[in-house]
């Protein structure tokens, strides 16, 4: 009776370090792919930036220099979506949408339509051929899809579970790396990702986002992405400013929201019989209208709005037009079917808004470009809380917290009111839709998906 005992000892002490052994693969395997992720964030900003420098090399200059974006830009359109909607399906737009809906799938092969390897190269190429082609895109949308994805094939290499927390904390490392905001992409993962706080989820999002962030900041260093703002909110005097931003800003944002949910829908509807063909007409159509909207406003409109955003948080007013050229951009490289997402000319939108806001009230144009951003990105996003902090965050701006959330929570509040449906969470839906259309084509039986709160009518 006495080797019982003993053989069962034995055999939980081996069971222990089979299983720690198991462990710590798994770990080992996250903090690869949270380390990749850094890496690849910042290599996609680098050749990003490159692609908008050949756009502009191409573009700048007199003569007929000045018009042959009405090639280019068309021409990059179709021959983004063509390959996204023939070789890259999923690849499609911001990529956010794509992301929920797979944390709402309970199969590992229906997420694999939207969180791959081959979905992160078509995102990485196409989204820089966007930009090398003037689109009014940004590339952090997309690298929270390519966050996920790289988190999903190291949970597949390590043998991990939990897969909706990893796709959490893929794309909260995502943010955090393309931005350089830690905190704004733990945020983001709570509020907009996944709308709850879970304490054991939100430690492996914490751990994605530092060790990506330590990546990160080894190959680019430590930077604020919108240089930095002195400027000081002041009470009373500058609460009418943080007041109309919040407003305004919502409700453009909210506009912005629902006619990108409705134009979206009719698109799709329109597409329906003949989805290759007419999905190059919308491209052909949305890079002339990009084209067009550049060339009058001088260029301002082509591109992230980076430089634009930077310069108006550093003090240089923007043209009053330039946020209403920029937003019709925005909206029609969104519907086009181009990769590229919807943070950095939102951001920039919201800059010029500001600075259109600070002319009316006498006010610093960096306090107001900095405000503005906050209002208009709430009223887009419905994130009020990922707004402001990211906002702070990329400009530096810690002595306007209170005005910031003010404006954030204003234009978030605004926004509901208009366009009651989040944007990322009604067009996440579509996808939804699409995979279980895929799955009955298939002959399969469909997922039972946890569909994300958005209205039914949506599907």
């Amino acid at each position: 009776m006495a080797s019982r005992p003993l053989g069962s000892r034995v055999y939980r002490r081996s069971k222990s370090l089979v299983l720690s052994a198991r462990h710590w693969r798994s770990r080992l395997v996250f903090w690869i792919g949270a380390l990749a992720i850094g890496v690849i964030s910042a290599l996609f900003a680098r050749v990003a930036d490159e692609a908008q420098v050949l756009f502009s090399f191409v573009t700048d200059g007199g003569g007929w220099h000045q018009f042959s974006p009405m090639i280019v830009t068309p021409l990059g359109f179709v021959f983004c979506a063509w390959l996204a909607d023939k070789y890259f399906p999923g690849s499609q737009g911001s990529g956010i949408p794509q992301v929920i809906a797979a944390r709402h799938m309970h199969d590992d092969e229906e997420r694999g339509g939207y969180l791959s390897i081959k979905t992160v190269v078509g995102k990485v190429v196409l989204t820089v051929v966007g930009l090398a082609s003037g689109a009014s895109i940004g590339r952090e949308g997309p690298t929270v899809q390519i966050g996920a994805s790289a988190m999903i094939q190291a949970a597949r290499l390590g043998g991990m579970v939990h897969a909706r927390g990893l796709i959490l904390a893929g794309s909260a490392a995502g943010i955090a790396a393309a931005f350089n905001t830690p905190l704004a992409g733990i945020v983001f993962a709570i509020e907009e990702m996944s709308r709850s706080y879970n304490a054991r989820t939100n430690g492996v999002v914490l751990s994605a986002v530092i060790i990506a962030g330590v990546a990160s900041l080894a190959i680019v260093g430590n930077y604020t992405y919108f240089g930095v703002t002195h400027a000081v909110a002041s009470f009373p005097n500058d609460w009418p400013l943080v007041i109309s931003c919040g407003v305004v800003g919502g409700v453009l944002g909210a506009l912005f929201s629902r006619w990108t949910q409705y134009i979206t829908h009719r698109i799709r509807r329109w597409r329906f019989e003949q989805p290759r063909h007419r999905v190059i007409v919308v491209a052909a159509m949305a890079g002339t209208l990009v084209a067009t909207i550049g060339i009058a406003t001088g260029g301002m409109t082509f591109g992230t709005g980076y430089a634009q955003a930077r310069g108006a948080v550093e003090g240089q007013a923007l043209p009053a037009t330039f946020f209403v050229g920029k937003l019709l951009a925005t909206i029609a490289s969104t519907l086009s079917g181009i990769p590229g997402g919807l943070f950095a000319p939102s951001l920039a939108v919201g800059a010029g808004l500001g600075s259109a806001l600070g002319l009316v009230f006498s006010s610093s144009a960096s306090l107001a470009a900095v405000l503005g951003m906050a209002g208009y990105f709430a009223g887009v996003v419905q994130a009020p809380m990922t707004a402001f902090v990211i906002i702070v965050e990329m400009t530096g701006s810690h002595d306007n917290v209170v005005p910031i959330m003010a404006a954030s929570m204003i234009g978030y509040g605004v926004s509901r009111v208009v366009s009651p449906h989040p944007l990322y969470h009604a067009l996440s839906r579509l996808w939804l839709a699409d995979a279980i259309r895929k799955r009955r084509a298939e002959g399969a039986q469909p997922p039972s998906p946890t569909m994300p709160h958005s209205p039914a009518n949506l599907t």
